[in-house]
């Protein structure tokens, strides 16, 4: 082998062993750093999640509060009626109380005054009618032959008519008087509670019905009856407040011994 050869050989071989290096880290991956940018979206993107989170469970708190808050209305509203309930009827019980005694009361306070056609004696409703144009009302007749059925005792058939009159009248002025005298059929027929309901259900539906006020006397009446004068005084002391003055003068008088005998303070 001459020089020549021998120099190529050793050239070739060096070449080889420095380029295997070479060729290596051109091959290997460089590592390649996240970008700055990327990493701040996704920060951003968390605190826009933590912040709406937030805001969904203020609202969640919020519509639970105004929950509350509506029951506790609602709950207030429902205590005021029955509140309100109570009172009209322990005032309607004050006003019933008045009387001394029931069988006692004077039947003309039920009785209907008959039109002003004359002045002859007072005659009898159903008598006026056939007398006066101003008189011929049917209703009239009705509400008298119920009185008239109450004034002589017959308790059960004067409750029939005055129901029958008031269902065929309801709009009608003497409407009120016919469930009053009603409630004092059942009291003086020895049931005070049925008095008493239907007594307090005649003021309830018309408070400025012309009987209103005598139905919170009898009321109270008959809640005496049932032993409780205290709720009596109730009745009482609300025909004094809602009626005042406006109180007929022979009911008014009946509210002081009335008063007394349920001990009112």
């Amino acid at each position: 082998m001459n020089t020549k050869t021998i120099r190529f050989a050793a050239v070739a071989a060096l070449m080889t062993t420095s380029a295997v290096p070479v060729l290596a880290q051109v091959q290997q991956p460089m590592p390649q750093a996240q970008p700055v940018a990327t990493q701040a979206s996704v920060i951003n993107l968390d605190n826009r999640i933590v912040a709406l989170e937030r805001q969904i469970a203020d609202l969640l708190r919020a519509e639970e509060e105004n929950g509350r808050r509506i029951s506790e209305l609602e709950a207030t509203l429902k205590s005021e009626r029955e509140a309100s309930a109570s009172r009209i009827a322990a005032l309607e019980s004050r006003l019933t109380a008045g009387l001394p005694s029931v069988a006692s009361t004077e039947p003309a306070a039920e009785k209907p005054k008959p039109a002003p056609v004359s002045s002859s004696p007072g005659p009898k409703p159903s008598q006026t009618a056939t007398s006066s144009e101003d008189a011929t009302d049917p209703a009239e007749e009705a509400y008298d032959a119920g009185y008239q059925l109450w004034k002589a005792g017959k308790y059960d058939e004067a409750i029939g008519a005055l129901r029958a009159f008031s269902s065929a009248y309801p709009n009608h002025r003497r409407t009120s008087w016919a469930n009053n005298l009603a409630g004092r059929a059942m009291l003086d027929k020895g049931e005070p509670r049925a008095a008493a309901e239907a007594l307090l259900a005649n003021y309830r539906k018309n408070p400025k019905g012309e009987r209103a006020a005598d139905s919170l006397y009898y009321l109270g009446q008959s809640l005496m009856k049932l032993n409780q004068p205290s709720q009596a005084c109730k009745a009482y002391a609300e025909l004094e407040a809602v009626y005042g003055d406006g109180v007929r003068a022979d009911l008014k008088k009946l509210l002081p011994p009335a008063k007394a005998e349920a001990k009112c303070s």
